[in-house]
């Protein structure tokens, strides 16, 4: 029941993410709009379990946090932060659905292949991003290249953890979030980062959103899946979020839904059933 939950709340959140990262980004400049989400969402989890007697993690723990965040995070997250600026969420989702596809490659150069049913099912989920690509008017621009880096980073991080002294529990990612965060605020510092103005208060409830369910509920579910399932499993939430940012844009933009698209959710659904029955 605990795996189905955590997929379901990844499925659900991380989908509707990309929507709220773009609202957030109307005011807000990438590195300020996550890296104080991503601290303050680390700093809360870090405080509470502190409070509830969680041990205080040990400096081999803190620095496999820092690769892990790092990877996740900074480089995962932060460019699809970036590259948001000027792609439609619809679009950042169906690239970061190749995520799985790099995650079973690490694997199998970490030693951990992928099984028969499960490359089938990844082939499968991402013929369903094809498919959505083609019919659901996501088209890729020259300016969304920098997306590429963040399914890279992030399978780079999520197979790698499985193999790091990472600290117990949900403590693992509160520190990643932390240093994750920290690394951000450093690169805003340093690219002259600065607000134009007051955010806006769609910002401000898109940013709330982003920390309070994007942050701390599924990045923790995401984090204590891949403990405890298979790497293709923990990542099957990518093929599955681009249908979600379709669905909102249809719901909240107005765009409309062809066949093309409906053949993709099927293919999807379809690839994460196999996976997930392996």
């Amino acid at each position: 029941m605990g795996v189905v939950l955590a997929l379901l709340a990844l499925y659900a959140i991380w989908g509707s993410t990309y929507l709220a990262m773009r609202v957030a980004l109307e005011t807000v400049p990438p590195f300020l709009m996550s890296g104080p989400r991503f601290v303050v969402a680390g700093l809360a989890m870090y405080t509470y379990l502190r409070i509830r007697g969680a041990p205080a993690p040990t400096r081999a723990e803190w620095g496999a946090s820092a690769k892990v965040g790092v990877l996740l995070l900074t480089f995962g997250n932060g460019a699809v932060a970036i590259a948001e600026q000027s792609v439609a969420s619809g679009v950042a989702a169906v690239v970061v659905a190749s995520m799985p596809i790099w995650a079973a490659i690490f694997g199998r150069l970490l030693g951990t292949p992928a099984r028969g049913k499960e490359w089938f099912g990844l082939m499968l989920g991402f013929s369903g991003v094809v498919l959505l690509n083609l019919g659901g008017g996501l088209a890729l621009d020259a300016r969304s290249l920098v997306l590429v880096v963040a399914p890279i980073a992030w399978a780079a991080g999520s197979v790698w953890s499985k193999r790091l002294p990472l600290p117990a529990g949900a403590m693992a990612t509160a520190t990643q979030m932390m240093v994750g965060g920290t690394s951000m605020l450093l690169i805003a510092v340093v690219t002259g980062e600065r607000l134009e103005h007051a955010p806006s208060t769609r910002s401000m409830a898109a940013i709330v959103y982003l920390t309070v369910f994007g942050s701390i509920v599924a990045f923790s579910a995401y984090t204590w899946l891949l403990r405890n399932v298979r790497p293709a499993l923990a990542t099957s939430y990518a093929y599955v979020n681009p249908i979600v940012a379709v669905l909102l844009g249809w719901l909240l933009g107005g765009e409309s839904i062809g066949l093309l698209t409906l053949a993709a959710a099927a293919a999807s659904i379809a690839g994460v059933a196999l996976i997930a029955r392996r």
